[in-house]
């Protein structure tokens, strides 16, 4: 029987994945404390992803979630919440309102970025060292 080792791209992925679902796992229960209604996450289309859907009193707000470790070399959190991404996330929003037929509703763009490290004897993966809502961010 032979057993496969785990190459070093694949060790990436997993740990990227890892900490992006523990981000949006906090995210989501950050905005809960703070009042949101949480109404879809990782709502996917052709043109991308919405990490969180969410409402306010009157306003549904977009909420990309940006999860990275501290002291990491490729910048901060929400740094990597660039044009391009902006771009996408709004495409897909579009999408997102056409389907649910909210024209005319108010809606926001936010960003939760989330600075953590790891906690290896910990049943927790990660303990965020720094989480920052930034509302109408785009």
């Amino acid at each position: 029987m032979t057993s496969r080792r785990q190459s070093n791209e694949e060790k990436k992925a997993d740990s990227r994945q890892t900490i992006g679902k523990f981000g949006e796992e906090q995210a989501a229960r950050y905005l809960d404390e703070q009042g949101y209604y949480v109404l879809a996450r990782n709502w996917r289309c052709r043109s991308g992803e919405l990490d969180i859907i969410a409402q306010t009193a009157d306003t549904f707000v977009i909420i990309e979630v940006r999860t990275r470790r501290q002291g990491g070399r490729f910048g901060t959190a929400a740094e990597s919440v660039d044009f391009r991404k902006q771009y996408q996330v709004r495409a897909t929003a579009e999408v997102y309102i056409s389907l649910q037929k909210l024209h005319g509703q108010p809606v926001r763009f936010d960003v939760i970025a989330i600075t953590a490290v790891p906690t290896p004897s910990e049943p927790i993966p990660y303990q965020i060292t720094e989480l920052k809502h930034i509302k109408a961010a785009f």
